[in-house]
């Protein structure tokens, strides 16, 4: 049998089958970040993404995106569990042929990205491969009020999210800013039931979110936000690598969130019992179900 069988999905859950974890792992594999005990106030988060050239971008995209790119996906995880990042290491395998001008923005993308959010790169690892490849795995940190996770959601609550969904590969993908300053607001300021990022469009992470939680959902079409590269509802949909936010808070929590005009994130929708699944109203008050998923590696 060929992985493709199985699905990307399928082949994590398998693997997720033999892992044993211990009393210190608050929350193993399934969520943006494994949750580890550390102090009395706080949580460790632990997190790893790789991007490939040819899959996550391409071999003529800008190398210091590239690099930038690399550790914004790290840092968003970081985000999406409430959580501050610290600390990473990094590993690149890259073409013999590589010029170290490339390799320099590279690295200076991820340099920079570092400094800004102050994440101290502490170690990593060189290799050579056939086209470039970048491993990143951060630590952080989040205080133990402040834990967001994907299994939170409750019926009635009210779907959110940060920014703009879509078009995210005609440029986004590789700039985006990492929604820390959001979400570190949401969790200081509101009691935030379900997190994630988007990195594989909105229907297929808030099916995550609904699988975590054992519930339903509602979203409507004409609530849900475009940026200015979508191509329409289902660019927003399904396209993915938006990084935005995306969470669910009760309703007295909502109506605060909805009224802030500081930081403004947008309803798209409410959590419901689990029987309903995922449904979309259109404008007509129709209801359809996802007719499609979002990005799979396999």
């Amino acid at each position: 049998m060929l992985i493709t069988k199985l699905g990307e999905f399928g082949l994590i859950e398998r693997f997720n089958k033999q892992i044993k974890l211990d009393k210190t792992v608050i929350k193993g594999p399934g969520d943006d970040c494994a949750v580890i005990k550390f102090s009395k106030d706080r949580y460790m988060l632990l997190s790893c993404d790789m991007i490939v050239e040819g899959v996550d971008f391409l071999r003529g995209d800008n190398p210091y995106l590239i690099g930038h790119k690399a550790l914004a996906v790290s840092i968003s995880d970081i985000a999406a569990c409430g959580g501050l990042p610290q600390y990473a290491v990094v590993s690149m395998a890259m073409p013999k042929k590589t010029s170290l001008l490339r390799a320099d923005r590279v690295t200076k993308g991820i340099f920079d990205l570092a400094r800004k959010y102050k994440v101290n790169i502490v170690g990593g690892d060189l290799s050579c491969a056939d086209k470039l490849i970048i491993d990143i795995s951060i630590t952080g940190f989040v205080e133990k009020k402040s834990l967001v996770l994907r299994s939170g959601a409750k019926k009635g609550d009210i779907i959110f999210v940060s920014g703009g969904l879509g078009g995210s590969c005609r440029g986004k993908h590789l700039s985006f800013t990492p929604r820390l300053k959001e979400a570190r607001y949401l969790v200081n300021k509101y009691k935030i039931n379900a997190m994630i990022d988007i990195s594989d469009g909105l229907c297929q992470d808030l099916g995550h979110i609904l699988q975590s939680s054992r519930a339903g959902a509602i979203l409507y079409e004409k609530l849900v936000p475009f940026s200015k590269s979508a191509k329409g509802l289902q660019d927003a949909l399904y396209s993915g690598e938006d990084f935005e936010l995306l969470f669910t808070a009760g309703h007295a929590q909502a109506k605060d969130i909805i009224s802030n005009t500081t930081m403004p994130f947008m309803p798209i929708g409410e959590i419901v019992d689990r029987k309903y699944g995922l449904r979309i109203i259109d404008d007509k008050g129709g209801e359809t179900k996802p007719d499609k998923q979002g990005f799979q590696h396999f």
